[in-house]
């Protein structure tokens, strides 16, 4: 034997219209709200993106202050010695880092690959390569500091470069 059950559905738009008012009546103000977290949220965002691009800037400045120190040491012989004015020459080309530290040094290869210590005697059967290098760094501190990440970076450059010959 197969039961069948009946069911009863009665429609009336005024009874949908009711329910659609409470609905609007118990939801009235979250678009405001909805509002407000979407802005904070882009906020927060942009601020992110500009200290990232900020971070960036500066570690874009020091690299390119150690390419400038070698720029100026690969110029000769006696620029490459010249360990001073190679690290003035990083510093003049990073003014928007205010902590910037630079080291300059040269050394010397033999064209065979072996180690010299820049003495013409070193390198028999081969020519002596000189080169300089410079390292920059700084510490960078966000504008806006986050819980989680760090207070400061440790941002560094490198260059190296062969001296004209």
């Amino acid at each position: 034997m197969h039961k069948t059950a009946k069911f009863s559905f009665s429609f009336s738009f005024t009874s949908l219209a009711k329910a659609l008012h409470l609905v609007r009546v118990k939801e009235s103000g979250q678009s405001l709200v909805e509002t407000a977290f979407a802005v904070s949220l882009c906020g927060i965002l942009m601020l992110g993106t500009a200290e990232f691009g900020r971070l960036a800037y500066a570690g874009i400045e020091i690299s390119d202050a150690a390419r400038s120190g070698v720029e100026y040491g690969s110029q000769s012989h006696a620029t490459a010695a010249d360990n001073s004015n190679m690290q003035i020459a990083a510093s003049n080309s990073a003014p928007d880092v205010s902590n910037l530290s630079t080291t300059a040094t040269h050394f010397c290869k033999c064209a065979d690959g072996t180690s010299s210590t820049c003495v013409t005697t070193d390198c028999l059967g081969s020519r002596i390569i000189e080169y300089v290098q410079v390292n920059t760094s700084a510490t960078v501190s966000p504008l806006i500091y986050v819980p989680g990440l760090p207070k400061t970076y440790a941002l560094s450059g490198m260059a190296v470069m062969r001296v004209v010959q």
